[in-house]
């Protein structure tokens, strides 16, 4: 088994230098088969779950090329086939094949994705959105099929301003006949990355960033050249780090304006920052205090830095109030905290940071992407060692997390045991 083994208590100082976005490539793979000729997508992270991704397309007939940061796609022989358990499984955003193939081909069988297990996670938004554009959806146990003669545009109203469903109705919608309108759309970064992209292949979406999308069909994409955006979640986990334990630590290469709701919320704590053009220079600060959070969709405060965020705030004095709204299930990195020598109460979709207290390096275990993230920041703060087992899940969504740490001074290893 794998471990991350941590040495904490170290300062952190240099550059990080911050990869392409996990929650824009994760769609914008999917979204490349769209088109017959070459796709190329540049700054995009070596993860696992884009290996998966691309494992996924090899598995359609789908020609994947890597060369250093960048993709090249070719799906002029994609085979539409039931993409089984073993692709669907691997990562939530499998799914987005389901409405690439469907406004592609008009048709996709694909078993229910996986991913993390942060809370309820139907996609009952998704295939709304593809009935309204006259698609039919049967279910066999974990098994769908969306089927549909014809693709015609819609109005469609999502009752959570959802992003994966945001995304798959623009994927199945840019084939669609006539106009689509999203309303209530997701207004993250990622979907007008994601939207860009489409634009880019010959597509016709406007309002991409707002909570109205419209999407006028088109009969062809073509191939395009497209950039990856800075991946916000990466950037923020560094700077929650460097707040902690930072001294002139740079995380570069972001766009700070992803950012403006952590980064107002470190200043109000206390934490030293200096934030450029394209570039957040970090410090530690002398004294924090207490501050409370509420997750919401973007430009809220971000569910994903929720997390490590509960990591910083048991350095924070007095008592901080973090409330959940986006999933139910994410406090699973709480125990551990606790396990640490943090003192939190988790009421419902709440978690109440009792106190300021040192943090004692133990055995953990990563139980989802953000809550490892969660980890291996208290690893970097603690005292003693720290050993995070189950890190498959940190390797999701961080590249190279290990090197880039070692880089800045932390004592961290990837070990077998």
């Amino acid at each position: 088994m794998k471990v991350l083994e941590i040495t904490g208590g170290q300062t952190l100082s240099g550059t990080i230098r911050i990869s392409g976005a996990k929650n824009s490539v994760v769609a914008l793979i999917p979204a490349a088969i769209l088109a017959d000729e070459d796709v190329t997508i540049c700054n995009v992270p070596e993860i696992t779950d884009t290996d998966a991704l691309c494992e996924a397309l090899e598995y359609l007939n789908v020609s994947v090329k890597r060369a250093s940061e960048s993709l090249v796609i070719n799906a002029s022989k994609l085979q539409n086939k039931e993409i089984t358990i073993h692709y669907s499984q691997k990562l939530r955003a499998s799914y987005y094949f389901m409405g690439a193939l469907l406004g592609k081909y008009k048709k996709v069988t694909m078993y229910f994705p996986g991913g993390c297990a942060i809370g309820k996670r139907p996609i009952n938004l998704h295939l709304k959105g593809f009935e309204s554009l006259g698609a039919t959806v049967t279910s066999d146990d974990n098994k769908y099929t969306v089927a549909a003669d014809e693709l015609k545009g819609a109005n469609i109203y999502l009752d959570i301003a959802s992003v994966g469903a945001t995304v798959n109705i623009m994927l199945a919608a840019v084939y669609a006949k006539g106009k689509t309108v999203i309303e209530n759309a997701a207004k993250e970064p990622e979907i007008v990355n994601i939207a860009t992209f489409l634009n880019n292949m010959g597509a016709k979406i406007t309002g991409a960033g707002t909570s109205t999308i419209t999407i006028v069909g088109v009969d062809k994409l073509h191939g395009c050249f497209h950039e990856v955006i800075p991946d916000r979640i990466e950037a923020g986990t560094y700077l929650i780090a460097g707040a902690l334990v930072g001294k002139y630590l740079k995380i570069d290469n972001i766009i700070p304006e992803h950012l403006e709701s952590l980064t107002s919320k470190l200043e109000e704590i206390g934490a030293e920052l200096e934030i450029g053009a394209d570039y957040i220079i970090v410090n530690k600060g002398n004294h924090y205090k207490a501050t409370n959070i509420k997750t919401l969709v973007y430009p809220g405060f971000p569910t994903d830095l929720q997390q490590p965020f509960t990591t910083l705030l048991t350095q924070c004095k007095g008592k901080s109030k973090v409330e959940e709204t986006i999933w139910e299930n994410r406090f699973m990195h709480v125990p551990y905290l606790e396990k640490m020598g943090a003192d939190i109460e988790v009421r419902d979709t709440t978690a109440i940071v009792l106190r300021n207290t040192p943090l004692v390096g133990c055995r953990v275990t990563a139980t989802d992407l953000r809550a490892g993230a969660a980890l291996v920041v208290a690893g970097l703060v603690a005292s003693g060692t720290t050993i995070i087992d189950n890190i498959d899940h940190i390797l999701r969504g961080y590249e190279q997390i290990i090197e880039k740490l070692t880089g800045v001074g932390a004592k961290i290893t990837l070990k077998e045991i």
